[in-house]
């Protein structure tokens, strides 16, 4: 198992998570949109995690509304997937969200992601509702997950 580091998104790392939205989305966020989140302190968090030579090899940004954690977008470099970095990633995220006040968290997945939930679900969320045709390219629902008493399981990275 490789060490990983995970560290605050800056201005520098924005091409890194660009690279990483491209090999993981379909319909990826775009430069502007990650630069207007790093301008939204107190609200956006964005955290990149690494290998131990400094290669982006996942992320994961959020929101803090009040007592509420909007997890916007989780991804991990396809040839990295099933080596623990996105439970690491979503550890990280959830203990950083209860640091900040939140008590419960949520967030959107396709349907059809079926390793997503899996691993999401592992966290304690659970379909709340469906948004209808809410993806594109291609057009899918997403499942509107909630973890609703806001913790990180025993035993997680």
């Amino acid at each position: 198992m490789s060490s990983w580091i995970i560290e605050p998104l800056t201005h520098a790392d924005v091409d890194d998570v660009l690279a990483l939205e491209e090999a993981a989305f379909t319909n990826p966020w775009t430069k502007a949109m990650y630069l207007a989140e790093l301008e939204n302190r107190g609200v956006s968090y964005c955290y990149l995690a690494r290998d131990t030579q400094r290669h982006a090899v996942g992320f994961c940004s959020f929101w803090r509304v009040l007592d509420e954690l909007h997890i916007n977008n989780l991804a991990v470099l396809p040839e990295h997937r099933r080596t623990g970095i996105g439970s690491l990633l979503l550890t990280f995220v959830l203990n950083k969200g209860v640091e900040l006040g939140a008590t419960r968290a949520t967030l959107e997945v396709r349907r059809s992601n079926g390793a997503a939930r899996l691993l999401y679900g592992r966290f304690g969320f659970a379909v709340a509702g469906v948004r209808t045709d809410y993806y594109s390219k291609p057009v899918e629902d997403a499942l509107v997950l909630w973890c609703e008493n806001l913790h990180v399981p025993e035993g997680r990275p």
